[in-house]
């Protein structure tokens, strides 16, 4: 591995720590770091990568990280991005399932929690920060800001974890209309490599078939956990806030691992974690095998968290291998300026959905404000602002 390389993984690793708000505070980080500081790649590459993970299932920020770490290097240094990325989160995701579990017989679980009052409400404050970036660097055309309202709507009106990629297809579609404006280039020979399709493919079939012959076993639990996990990061579009309520329908309401109690207020400690909302999947998978004691719960994290991230890095490497090719062609090269914006109105159409559980009291709207103001009009960094909001938080419950 070269000084570059080296660079780049440390540069990770400070996104990393700074990735709070979800998804789409974590894209605002990757402009400011990648593009503007270090100019690892242009704006218009960075916002084009954004575009086709928008389009595939899983989870989009971590996905775009590692579609420019293989760009960059290739699979190794892309599986160290993933594995810096992710590390972060999912050490202290465990801990908390482990405290949890010692916690919750002996405490009100809601009085554990009082630390994370002002959390929620910071998190809408970063991805409203996070809605304004985006846009201004996305949405630059008429057809583009009405685009991203009709996206903002739609995506905010109807909570179907498929109308994410309908409506990136729909607003391709209609900017892909425009394809005469875009310069004629040479076509190349299109080849189709299968290899990390039929490795996720295999994966896939090989767990959900060992699963379901032993569903009746206690022992297999780790390997259903793994196949729960992979299928839903397979399936999933939009991001954590999609795979959130799908993750409690089936652990929750199906499978009752957890208590609603205990999966909110899992969620809840997550939004003072740094890193990837899909690291949640790891409170979830360490919950979920308890019963075994605290090395079940470090198993249940780990297989829950690899099982999560690893379908949409296949899924990603498989595309990325003919997306060169594919862009060639006009229609597909006019349909980014669509998918872009419709990407930036489901970013505004998430801040909003993030405000719904939230009263709206004075000091609340006041949180949302004072950190939308904080990010937008100085440099303070976000961890900074977050450890203020815990402090906050504890003496707001004394």
């Amino acid at each position: 591995m070269d000084k570059a390389d080296k660079l780049f993984l440390k540069d990770i690793f400070i996104i990393t720590i700074n990735a709070f708000g979800g998804p789409q505070a974590h894209l605002a980080l990757f402009f400011r770091y990648l593009v503007e500081k270090r100019k690892y790649l242009s704006e218009s590459e960075l916002t084009e990568l954004i575009a086709l993970c928008q389009m595939l299932p899983g989870p989009s920020s971590t996905q775009t990280l590692l579609a420019i770490a293989y760009k960059r290097r290739g699979f190794k240094l892309a599986m160290l991005t993933l594995l810096i990325w992710m590390l972060p989160a999912f050490l202290i995701i465990t801990c908390i399932a482990l405290l949890m579990v010692r916690l919750e017989n002996a405490l009100n679980i809601r009085n554990i929690l009082n630390f994370t009052h002002f959390i929620q409400p910071m998190a809408v404050g970063f991805v409203g920060y996070a809605a304004i970036k985006i846009i201004q660097k996305l949405v630059n055309t008429k057809t583009g800001v009405l685009l991203m309202i009709a996206a903002a709507v739609a995506t905010f009106l109807l909570r179907s974890p498929w109308t994410f990629p309908i409506v990136i297809i729909v607003g391709g579609l209609i900017s892909a209309l425009k394809y005469k404006k875009h310069e004629k280039l040479e076509k190349q020979k299109f080849v189709v490599s299968w290899r990390y399709f039929i490795v996720y493919a295999t994966v896939f079939i090989g767990v959900a078939s060992i699963g379901l012959l032993t569903k009746s076993s206690e022992i297999s639990l780790p390997i259903r956990l793994f196949e729960n996990f992979y299928r839903n990061g397979s399936l999933v579009f939009g991001g954590g806030q999609v795979l959130v309520p799908a993750l409690y329908n089936e652990f929750v309401e199906f499978k009752k691992y957890l208590s609603s109690e205990e999966f909110l207020s899992g969620y809840a400690l997550v939004q003072a974690v740094p890193g990837p909302v899909f690291a949640f999947s790891g409170y979830i998978g360490g919950l979920s095998m308890r019963h075994f004691g605290d090395g079940g719960i470090i198993l249940g994290s780990f297989v829950a968290s690899i099982g999560i991230y690893l379908p949409g890095a296949f899924i990603l490497f498989f595309v990325l291998k003919f997306w060169e090719q594919l862009k060639l062609y006009r229609p597909v090269r006019a349909s980014l300026e669509g998918i872009n914006a419709v990407s930036a109105g489901m970013v505004v159409a998430a801040a909003f959905v993030m405000s719904e559980p939230i009263e709206m009291g004075l000091m609340n709207i006041i949180t949302i404000l004072s950190t939308f103001l904080a990010l937008m009009f100085t440099k303070i960094p976000p961890p900074i602002l977050i450890f203020l909001g815990i402090i906050g938080g504890i003496i707001f419950s004394n």
